[in-house]
């Protein structure tokens, strides 16, 4: 009997603790596979209001290809003014607003320091200039003595060989001493010896003195330059406008000391504007000198060409100068906005959506298309050529007829759908 009630009852294998514990990883591995196929079947999406996102339509049509000028008239040449000397404001002659004409005198400065070198400058100078003045005078009195030296001794000769004739014939009639004929014979040859030794002289000073006189000459203009220059010193204290025009930011009081260089003010020149804008970096690489556009002013449209192209980036645009074309504006002031457009190529067919700020957020590598029953729109991958304001090229991934939010992505970047709600 006790050992009936003592006979072990088996537990059955589907119950052991290894079966139960297989069995609880094949259930959770199962779970894990639906949850992955339910998370991959789904998408991430995001609710928005119909009301408050813009809808573009593709279709084909023609792309205008410009950009647009957000521009300001500007002085075609601004001249800067400074102080060349510098000094006390003794006299201010003009003020800011003023039109001035070229060479007018506009300020009036002061400086003892200069006056006192420039006199003193001056003093030496005329003094070198004295001297070399002399000794170009000495040579030419040189050069006068010795021909005067030669004429003479060729006069000697020529009289006394008169001389010598009458005297030997009253010799031979024994009416003189032979002594008297005899001396003037000896001065006759002493003439004759001193007149090529006087002309050898001669021509050796003058070569000599035509050699000095060049580079003493060359030496006197120096030094009337360097006079003029001293001179022009203070002239220089006297501020004139260096072109006509508008004279502007120019605010000096009598009395004021501004040093050498310091800018004192600036002339905008009377020959005309010009025009400055800054354009998206995107057309960096399209815009060129030379190219056409036109801004609207006085009620029409004036033609510009393009002068110059900045190609530094400042705050994702670069700077663009265009001038007028066959006239300007009259009514046009510096500072003033005008706005334009700039040719950038000609016209062509195109597959087109309208411009918007989707492309700020995708860069026009991806847009949101719009369903047919426009209750969602679906991330899509696109590809885009040129753009302007209001288009944009489209080159793949959309087809004519189909809808696209262009406005803000904000809040779009990591959803493929948006569910447009009423």
């Amino acid at each position: 009997m006790t050992q009936l009630m003592d006979t072990p009852v088996k537990r059955p294998l589907w119950r052991g603790r290894r079966a139960l514990l297989a069995a609880g990883l094949a259930v959770g591995l199962v779970a894990v596979m639906f949850l992955g196929l339910a998370l991959a079947g789904a998408r991430s999406s995001l609710r928005a209001p119909a009301a408050g996102v813009v809808v573009g339509t593709v279709q084909p049509g023609v792309f205008h290809d410009f950009v647009t000028l957000r521009a300001k008239v500007v002085p075609r040449e601004v001249v800067y003014l400074g102080a060349l000397e510098g000094g006390q404001v003794s006299e201010v002659l003009a003020q800011s607003g003023d039109v001035v004409a070229a060479g007018q005198p506009l300020v009036r400065f002061r400086n003892t320091q200069l006056e006192l070198e420039v006199l003193d400058r001056e003093g030496r100078l005329s003094e070198s200039i004295t001297q070399l003045q002399a000794y170009e005078k000495q040579l030419e009195d040189a050069r006068a003595a010795n021909e005067k030296a030669a004429a003479q001794i060729d006069y000697d000769v020529v009289r006394l060989e008169r001389d010598a004739q009458r005297l030997q014939t009253l010799l031979a009639q024994g009416y003189i001493p032979r002594q008297k004929y005899e001396d003037v014979r000896d001065q006759l040859a002493l003439s004759r010896k001193l007149l090529p030794l006087q002309i050898s002289t001669n021509r050796t000073q003058d070569a000599l003195r035509r050699q000095q006189l060049p580079q003493l000459q060359s030496n006197l203009a120096s030094l009337q330059e360097s006079l003029a220059v001293a001179r022009g010193k203070l002239d220089s204290l006297v501020l004139r406008a260096p072109v006509a025009g508008k004279l502007a930011d120019m605010h000096l009081n009598v009395g004021e000391i501004h040093d050498r260089g310091e800018r004192l003010g600036q002339i905008v020149a009377d020959n005309g504007y010009k025009i400055e804008a800054r354009v998206d970096e995107y057309y960096l690489d399209r815009v060129r000198v030379g190219q056409s556009g036109a801004v609207e002013a006085d009620g029409r449209a004036w033609a510009l060409k393009v002068t110059r192209v900045d190609p530094q980036v400042k705050d994702a645009t670069f700077l663009v100068e265009l001038a007028f074309v066959g006239g300007q504006p009259k009514g046009v002031a510096p500072g003033q906005a005008l706005e334009g457009r700039l040719t950038l190529g000609g016209d062509r067919p195109a597959l087109l959506l309208p411009a918007g700020a989707f492309l700020e957020r995708t860069g026009g590598a991806w847009a949101m298309v719009v369903s047919a029953d426009g209750g969602h729109a679906d991330r899509r991958r696109i590809r885009i050529g040129r753009r302007n304001a209001e288009q944009v090229e489209v080159l793949s991934g959309l087809r004519p007829g189909e809808r696209v939010i262009t406005s803000d992505y904000t809040g779009f970047e990591k959803v493929e759908r948006v569910v447009l709600t009423k």
